[in-house]
């Protein structure tokens, strides 16, 4: 998969309107016969929608972008700067009060913390690794980006609502409100045409039409439970629901919206993160220091990781190769390094105060869909 050429000269990829895939792959597309939200890059592999996101296929444009790890702390009000191969902290750039996420953006050519409590957002320029400039933006708990790029949805928790914004610029588009409380993490379905976002103050989830920017369902977990963060099966077939309170995951039918099963993992299930070869689903239980990996082709958890001595595993993400799991380490102020192929830590190195979203940057993919870095 290749990019044309006028894209490879375009720093603005959404504004000139290039596209971000190939001809051939058009065609293998077409094949699978996936009928996307318009202007979605098309999914290429109906068997997995990550498959563009092997280590292999990192574009063109973010290949010199320094390898580094970008991690928010929302009580230090800052974000520290790790370098992976040195295993240390090499910088810390001042953020806003309570910075929760580090958001690449849909076209991979910035990255944001999402400053939750004074209503801004930090831009970071990841060809430097260096702060930019700070942006107004109401309530910005979270960030994602719907796939076809044209919008990025600020998830404003305290007040209740996604907005719908200019990817560019963050004017305000839509605001949607949504009956729920706590609202925070979202994912979408395989063709792009809804999601669904997590409420952990009253044990939902909400579903929402991409086109149409309007609320259109909602599902309670079993228990009146705390679902954190959600992702979709490399098939398309079912979401997981990592839920803090049942200390384990549900699995959903987004289309029905229906649960259809649940796994448990461990105290305060909380991450959850596709591994690069697509066979497992790392699971974080942050407040008994494991990690749980769910086969996904049986549904079943596989495996278990300990950190050392205990410790409380948050979010973040794997390395471009897949090699290392990068976790903030919420309660105890660090990183974790994890050692994919044995489970064993690396590093923890100390940063801020309360650790939360990091980012790994850069990553294979066509796009980002926000949070921590989700490519697809």
């Amino acid at each position: 998969m290749k990019p044309t050429f006028a894209c490879l000269l375009s720093t603005a990829l959404l504004l000139t309107g290039c596209n971000l895939w190939s001809p051939e792959s058009t065609v293998h597309a077409q094949s699978a016969k996936i009928d996307t939200l318009p202007g979605m890059p098309p999914v290429i592999d109906p068997r997995n929608i990550y498959s563009e996101t092997t280590p292999d296929k990192i574009q063109p444009w973010i290949r010199n972008h320094p390898q580094l790890i970008y991690v928010p702390n929302a009580q230090g009000n800052s974000v520290t700067v790790i370098d992976p191969v040195k295993m240390a902290v090499i910088r810390t750039i001042p953020a806003g009060k309570e910075p929760q996420h580090v958001v690449p953006s849909y076209d991979l050519n910035m990255l944001y913390a999402t400053n939750d409590l004074n209503d801004t957002l930090t831009q970071i320029d990841p060809k430097t690794g260096l702060f930019v400039k700070t942006i107004r933006v109401a309530d910005p708990y979270n960030m994602y980006y719907t796939p076809d790029g044209k919008h990025a949805i600020i998830v404003a928790e305290r007040l209740k609502r996604l907005d719908f914004r200019n990817p560019k610029t963050f004017s305000l588009v839509k605001s949607v409100p949504v009956p729920c409380k706590g609202v925070d993490h979202l994912d979408f379905s395989a063709d792009g045409k809804y999601f669904l976002a997590t409420c952990e103050f009253s044990g939902e989830l909400v579903k929402i039409d991409t086109a149409a920017m309007k609320f259109v369902g909602k599902l309670a977990v079993p228990g009146g439970g705390m679902p954190q963060d959600i992702k979709l099966s490399p098939d398309g077939k079912v979401f997981y629901v990592a839920d803090m309170d049942a200390h384990g995951v549900h699995l959903v039918d987004g289309d029905a919206m229906k649960v259809i099963g649940f796994l448990p993992t461990g105290k305060n299930a909380h991450g959850l993160y596709v591994s690069k070869d697509f066979k497992y689903l790392y699971v974080t239980n942050r407040k008994e220091g494991t990690i749980s990996l769910i086969d996904l082709a049986t549904r079943k958890v596989a495996k278990r990781w300990e950190i050392p001595g205990g410790g409380s595993p948050d979010m973040g993400n794997l390395s471009a190769d897949g090699k290392v799991f990068w976790i903030s380490g919420r309660y105890h102020h660090v990183v974790y390094a994890i050692d994919t192929s044995t489970g064993k830590l690396i590093a923890k190195i100390p940063v801020g105060r309360n650790p939360h979203g990091l980012c790994v940057w850069p990553q294979p993919g066509r796009y980002s869909t926000g949070h921590t870095g989700i490519m697809r």
